[in-house]
């Protein structure tokens, strides 16, 4: 299945755009972050990063659907 993922903040750097589409074999989240991290080595170097399907916050054993909408969030900081 291909699925789009839409990047925020420091991600869309690394991704060097707002979104990718990635082929997976496994319909999970886990599956997704492991083929994420093996494109894109430099999403390993952040302390960590959440993954939400139609904008919500998902356990790393979600399964994924055609026409999820995905997003990688990155940590988040303010003052």
């Amino acid at each position: 299945m291909i699925v789009e993922v839409q990047a925020f903040g420091i991600v869309k750097d690394i991704f060097k755009k707002k979104s990718v589409q990635v082929q997976i074999q496994i319909n999970t989240t886990s599956h997704l972050r492991e083929v994420l991290e093996s494109q894109y080595p430099d999403l390993k170097t952040l302390s960590v990063y959440k993954i939400a399907v139609n904008e919500e916050y998902v356990s790393n054993e979600m399964m994924l659907s055609e026409g999820d909408e995905i997003a990688i969030i990155p940590p988040v900081s303010g003052g």
